[in-house]
């Protein structure tokens, strides 16, 4: 098992966000996490990814507990998050933008300069892999559409080979055929044995990659059932049902 988490728990002030969740993941599985604003998804996704501390409970990585105190210390273990928004920045270019923070460096002595030529060549293979219809890696990603800029924040998962791959609402404002390309960049993270955490509102965009499909509402997760056991109906019926009721 890649990640088990018991008995989470945050709160914000007086507003209890997450309220004891119970979850696991193995890898090259993708689970859908679905549900209304306000859910708790994001905030859950936040914890995994170091933004938030928990107020209380135990993650477990690869068998072994952690404690995730930053978005380093996340990125150390493996843990990689994409946002809808502020993915990739748009007066810098692909190449600059997969390499964000972790640029490659040639040594001089005690002197390091950044190789914009390695970055460069490595980022046209990856876009290419993506089948990305990038005209060049030199490209500001300002001029790039909707999927191919989440198409290049997913790429920056798989150079640096992450085991765990959260998209926090992804497909949101994307037009039909962006959506389409997002969906077939998380099978490519699948067929590479890593795992998903795709985090939406809306089922029709993560039911054809899902493996399973954990549904929140309220801090809570209320219910947590496989693909093949389940069908779209049933799933929105889970979604618009109360929560007393479930």
């Amino acid at each position: 098992m890649l990640l088990r988490v018991e008995n989470l728990e945050k709160w914000f002030g007086k507003v209890h966000a997450l309220r004891g969740i119970n979850f696991s993941l193995d890898s090259g599985e993708i689970v859908g996490l679905v549900g209304d604003n306000g859910a708790g998804k994001s905030t859950f996704a936040n914890i995994l990814s170091g933004v938030y501390l928990p107020t209380h409970g135990s993650i477990y990585w690869k068998g072994e507990e952690v404690h995730i105190r930053s978005v380093q210390e996340a990125r150390k273990l493996g843990i990689e998050t994409v946002y809808q928004e502020h993915s990739v920045i748009g007066n810098l270019d692909v190449a600059q933008n997969i390499f964000l923070g972790r640029e490659e460096v040639r040594t001089f002595g005690p002197i390091k300069i950044i190789n914009r030529e390695q970055m460069t060549k490595k980022a046209e293979l990856l876009t290419k892999k993506l089948g990305l219809s990038i005209s060049s890696p030199k490209q500001e990603v300002r001029f790039c559409s909707g999927g191919e800029k989440q198409g290049i924040a997913m790429s920056r998962t798989m150079y640096f080979n992450a085991d765990l791959v959260i998209l926090d609402e992804p497909t949101r404002a994307l037009s039909v055929s962006a959506t389409k390309e997002v969906l077939s960049f998380v099978r490519q993270l699948a067929e590479g044995d890593q795992a998903c955490i795709f985090i939406t509102h809306n089922l029709h965009h993560v039911h054809p990659v899902a493996d399973r499909f954990v549904i929140m509402s309220h801090g809570k997760i209320r219910a947590n059932v496989k693909k093949e056991e389940t069908s779209i109906e049933q799933l929105e019926e889970l979604l618009l049902r109360p929560a007393s009721s479930i």
